[in-house]
């Protein structure tokens, strides 16, 4: 029982919202990021890395009964779905339809009542609601929402990022508004205006390889040149790409592993990520799903990532709920990571925030400062590896021994939406707009050599990257290189390099 206001004010702030609702059904699921107490003084909030505490002032205490606090929650708190499906589970259907009877017109009985028949599938016998204004299931000041449906028998706006089987949440934090108030798309846009539509196409290849090549970088690998093709191919196929379409999903993890490990259906096996340690054994940094609850899981992803796909949500936003709760969910032995990072293109491609035929580097960025990529990994896998109860057998498989499906079905993507637009902040500031300018003062290069000896396109360009290399001056080293031209020539070229290495915009060069 939660402590009651009276007794616990002088000594402890008093838990209330679903940190009470935590602890009053003694969950062995994560605690939330939002945590409330009630407390003397003024109303104030702390924010730590990982959660934030709020502290109310007495006038906000409950009743320490259940309702009571699911109504503070639903009312003041961004919602944690896992401890709501918990709590109203705990309340039942009979406590619950007694609420809804003596509140036939509150958006707080109502919101209690939708969320307890989606979540749970259990229909009370109830009429459908005749009175009360439509009200949304989220609140959109709390979190990003999705294009609201309305469910008649409730009076509630569906805008819920999922389904019942898959249902993330993201909640609306300063970063996530101020990134997505940023304009990124629009920036990337302005940037393919400058430059010569050459050179765009060029940088675009160039681009799509470097993805390539740091999506295997990630997870260790140096491809074999038919890996890498296959991927690349599959990254220029996300026009006619559907993550609804099982056979599709499936098809594209055997294009782009070994043909060996290529799935004809999700894994059937209990999979983890770890790694192998000589005295103690294996050391497990993630703990996939049961195999029995992804191919709901996955249906339920599909259905979110449909839906997801659909404005009024931020399209990186979207990304990142689907291509980090795909990757959480890991349906395939091999390959979930590439397609994981291919899915944050897909969707990056989908809701139009990337220019056309352009890609951005993404997992460049992830690779720059790996670290952090490992940390918005961690910032779901360690909470859920904790409320997991499993054991590693004499084989070296692994057996999950409690229920762990609402750890992946209630994704809270805040953290990783957050370092998604960081790293597509970081790959549009610098890999996109680098090999641009790059590629201008190049080719301005080129042409600045070749007025002066009108050399071979080959020769030229050896030129050209040595002298690049060399902060606009041909070493002497290097100088046999070149036995044809004459120190002259040599020292014309260097002067006509030097006003293009050192232009401050990109856009005065010839």
């Amino acid at each position: 029982m939660i402590p009651t206001l009276s007794k616990s004010l002088s000594n402890a702030p008093v838990a209330i919202g679903q940190l009470a609702l935590h602890t009053s059904i003694g969950s062995s699921l994560p605690l939330p990021y939002v945590r409330s107490y009630i407390v003397a003084g003024a109303r104030r909030s702390h924010a730590e890395a990982t959660f934030t505490e709020e502290y109310y002032t007495p006038r906000y205490a409950t009743d320490g009964t259940l309702t009571g606090n699911l109504r503070f929650a639903l009312r003041y708190e961004p919602l944690d779905m896992a401890i709501l499906h918990a709590a109203l589970t705990a309340l039942g259907s009979r406590a619950l339809t007694d609420w809804i009877l003596s509140e036939p017109t509150s958006a707080y009985s109502r919101r209690a009542w939708f969320f307890y028949e989606m979540l749970t599938g259990d229909i009370l016998d109830l009429a459908a609601a005749q009175a009360g204004i439509y009200v949304d299931a989220l609140k959109s000041a709390f979190h990003f929402v999705a294009a609201s449906v309305k469910s008649h028998r409730h009076h509630v706006n569906d805008n819920l990022l999922g389904t019942t089987d898959f249902c993330p949440t993201v909640r609306r934090t300063r970063k996530l508004e101020a990134m997505a108030a940023m304009g990124l798309d629009q920036e990337a846009r302005r940037l393919t205006e400058h430059y010569a539509p050459e050179t765009l196409v060029r940088a675009v290849s160039f681009l799509y390889t470097k993805e390539t090549r740091s999506s295997f970088a990630i997870e260790g690998e140096v491809p074999s040149r038919i890996r890498e093709e296959r991927l690349l191919q599959a990254l220029h196929s996300l026009a006619t790409f559907d993550p609804a379409d099982k056979a599709a999903l499936i098809a594209l993890q055997g294009s782009i592993v070994d043909p060996r490990y290529a799935a004809t259906n999700y894994r059937d096996f209990q999979n983890f990520v770890g790694e192998t340690t000589r005295h103690y054994g294996e050391h497990v940094h993630f703990i996939c799903p049961r195999p029995e609850d992804v191919p709901t899981l996955m249906r339920g992803w599909m259905a979110a990532t449909k839906r997801m796909l659909q404005a009024p949500l931020d399209p990186v936003i979207a990304a990142a709920v689907s291509a980090f709760g795909f990757a959480f969910i890991h349906p395939f032995e091999d390959g979930n990571g590439r397609l994981h990072r291919f899915l944050i293109h897909y969707a990056l491609h989908r809701r139009n925030f990337t220019p056309p035929e352009v890609l951005f580097p993404v997992s460049a960025a992830i690779l720059r400062q790996r670290s952090l990529y490992d940390a918005a990994l961690e910032a779901f896998s360690r909470p859920a590896r904790s409320a997991t109860e499993w054991r590693i057998t004499a084989d070296h498989s692994m057996i999950v021994e409690n229920d762990t499906r609402n750890l992946y079905r209630f994704f809270d993507a805040t953290v990783q939406a957050e370092y998604l637009y960081d790293r597509i902040a970081e790959t549009i500031h610098e890999d996109f707009k680098d090999e641009l300018d790059f590629l201008t003062m190049y080719d301005a290069a080129f042409d600045a050599v070749r007025n002066v000896v009108e050399m071979p396109d080959r020769r030229a360009a050896l030129l050209v990257r040595m002298c690049l290399q060399n902060g606009g001056k041909l070493s002497q080293n290097k100088r046999g290189q070149f036995a044809e031209l004459t120190d002259q020539e040599i020292a014309a070229m260097e002067a006509a390099l030097e006003p293009i290495l050192h232009s401050k915009d990109i856009k005065d060069l010839p």
